[in-house]
């Protein structure tokens, strides 16, 4: 909706690794005749792979398709790896795509840009998403932490320079959601109800200012308190669950600040909570893997 937003990238990442055949020609085969392979070797929530196959597949092939290379008249072999661990909310489909692009790139000998690279990994984005913002595959391809803003050409976004770290502590209820699907509800919501959709949008607009400049002076409570806030839009916007509010209820009772990352209302992504204290990820995890069979991590937000 060509609204600003700001996004951090996490240490963990994809792998990818793309072999190629020969093409073939009217006369002969090349060394692997023709098709394609995909060896999907990363570590993922229960159930994620199967549900999400279809999409996968569709962004593999728009990826290649974006490249020229057709697995009709070359074999192409492609194995996905790292530590990354595909979860709804955090950016998997993008680190996919992005990591597909990058290695593609490698086996046809090609020297891209970080530019190229991001637009191939928005290229993929499509067979996950319809319609991407390209705000994921953005920060997969330039990590750190950026703001970010769709337009009607190329998006803007700008590399932040923290003036100190941030710890943050993430955790996913391990449920596997359809972004398409959310992002179509709140379409839907939104032209029904236009007014309701204006308001928050405009909340949200105030919410983004304060924040950006808070982000930047490293006020990380300021942060925190703004990220409260802002999870109370999305639960105005009917994107969390009660997976997900629990998960903040408890953050909160621990006195520490939470900020939704994504989410939905028939299953969440997962949120993001600033803190220094090893002790939350310990009570998250016992509060969720008693409740939902989670996982939860701690990471550290700083500039590249």
């Amino acid at each position: 909706y060509k609204v600003p937003a700001l996004v951090a990238a996490v240490k963990a990442s994809t792998s990818c690794k793309v072999e190629l055949s020969h093409k073939t020609t009217e006369s002969e085969d090349g060394k692997w005749s023709y098709g394609l392979l995909v060896e999907d070797n990363r570590p993922a929530v229960p159930g994620y792979k199967r549900k999400k196959r279809d999409e996968m597949l569709e962004a593999t092939k728009l990826v290649l398709k974006h490249f020229k290379v057709d697995p009709e008249r070359q074999g192409v072999k492609i194995t996905l790896g790292g530590d990354l661990c595909a979860v709804s909310g955090i950016g998997a489909s993008a680190s996919n795509a992005v990591s597909l692009s990058r290695a593609l790139a490698e086996a046809l000998g090609l020297k891209l840009t970080e530019a190229e690279i991001n637009r191939a990994g928005y290229e993929g984005e499509k067979g996950y998403h319809g319609t991407p913002s390209g705000i994921d595959n953005t920060a997969a391809t330039y990590g750190g932490v950026l703001s970010f803003c769709r337009t009607d050409k190329d998006p803007i976004f700008k590399i932040k320079k923290l003036p100190t770290p941030c710890r943050i502590v993430y955790a996913s209820t391990g449920i596997t959601s359809s972004t398409t699907k959310v992002v179509g509800d709140v379409k839907a919501k939104k032209e029904k109800e236009p007014k309701w959709f204006d308001d928050l949008l405009t909340q949200y607009k105030a919410l983004y200012a304060k924040a950006e400049k808070a982000l930047e002076a490293g006020e990380w409570k300021e942060v925190g308190k703004l990220a409260d806030e802002n999870h109370t839009l999305l639960q105005k916007l009917t994107v969390s669950c009660k997976e997900l509010d629990h998960l903040v209820d408890v953050a909160k009772k621990v006195q520490m600040s939470h900020h939704t990352m994504s989410c939905q209302t028939t299953s969440c992504h997962r949120p993001t909570t600033y803190t220094l204290h090893v002790k939350l990820v310990c009570l998250l995890l016992l509060c969720y893997r008693t409740h939902f069979s989670c996982d939860c991590h701690a990471i550290d937000l700083i500039s590249p």
